[in-house]
C-alpha cells in the first residue's frame, strides 16, 4: 500500500488545535519533503503559537506526523501560495 502525503493547516481554538484545511501532496515523499522545506515559519513550537502546518503521511491507513512548523498569518498566506504552485507543477509535469 502506497503512502499519501498531506500538509494540514491547524488553528488554535479555546479548547485545542483544529484542522481547517488540508493539501494533498501525493505519493512522492521526496516531493512532499521538498515542498514542506520551502515553507515559511519556525520549527520551534510554543504555547502561544496560533497557526501550525504539519506534514503528514497516511501509512497503512494511519496518520503519521513527520514535521511541524508554526507561522504567522502573513507566512500562512505565502505558504498557501507556495503549496498551490508546487502542487500545480507536480500535477501538470507528471509523465503519463
Amino acid at each position: 500500500m502506497k503512502s499519501t502525503f498531506y500538509i494540514t493547516l491547524n488553528m488554535k481554538t479555546a479548547d485545542n488545535f483544529e484542522t481547517y484545511g488540508r493539501f494533498c501532496i501525493g505519493n512522492d515523499q521526496k516531493a512532499a519533503d521538498n515542498i514542506f522545506a520551502t515553507l515559511k515559519g519556525s520549527e520551534v513550537i510554543g504555547e502561544k503559537d496560533i497557526l501550525h502546518l504539519e506534514l503528514m503521511e497516511i501509512k497503512e491507513g494511519l496518520p503519521v506526523n513527520i514535521r511541524m512548523i508554526n507561522c504567522t498569518l502573513e507566512e500562512l498566506s505565502e505558504n498557501c501560495r507556495i503549496i498551490t504552485k508546487e502542487i500545480f507543477k507536480l500535477l501538470n509535469l507528471e509523465i503519463t
